[in-house]
């Protein structure tokens, strides 16, 4: 009968103990004379600073050899991001409105990478492979049209960034020390 009570659980599985968890309200409790990086002001407000410091953390020398070998690994650009911009936001470089407003110019700055490294096949997304919409039909694939009646529309193709996505400062150094930094980065490894 006590055999019946002791079988292995998922918990026992992989060695968790469901009942080492913070008590609920707990947070709640911390003294405020010593809050998280979060609860406090962060260091920047603006997009164009918060750009910078992107770049300039991924474009250090020991970094960017990590981000060009992650991309050419297959590690997903949207998923690169994420962790950039939550790191950020924990060690309270910005706040979670901005950080949301930073994904597009991170992603665009990852495939800026990506190309200046000559890495061609790149992952955008997770499952971007089996998506209807990201599909890009080859070059001998003629679309077809549904009504004959309106012109054929050309496939949209992937643009370098801009100045109103990732501003005009750091598209300069996107296109000046952007690929002598890759290229660095690849004679180092």
């Amino acid at each position: 009968m006590a055999e019946d009570r002791l079988k292995e659980n998922q918990f026992d599985k992989v060695g968790v103990n469901p009942f080492n968890a913070p008590i609920p309200g707990e947070s709640l409790t911390t003294t405020p004379d010593v809050p998280h990086s979060w609860e406090r002001p962060p260091k920047y407000t603006d997009e164009n600073d918060c750009m910078e410091a992107i770049y300039m953390e991924l474009t250090a020398s020991g970094n960017l050899i990590r981000v060009i070998d992650m991309i050419n690994d297959g590690t997903p650009l949207d998923e690169m991001a994420q962790v950039i911009l939550y790191k950020g936001y924990t060690e309270g470089l910005w706040n979670p409105d901005l950080m949301l407003m930073l994904i597009e110019p991170t992603i665009y700055l990852l495939i800026s990478i990506a190309d200046y490294a000559d890495i061609k096949d790149y992952i955008l997304y997770d499952g971007e492979e089996t998506d209807p919409e990201g599909q890009i039909p080859d070059d001998d694939v003629e679309p077809e049209m549904m009504d004959d009646d309106e012109p054929k529309q050309e496939t949209p193709r992937v643009e370098e960034p801009t100045a109103d996505v990732v501003g005009e400062s750091l598209l300069s150094k996107i296109k000046t020390e952007l690929p002598e930094k890759v290229t660095e980065a690849k004679e180092t490894k």
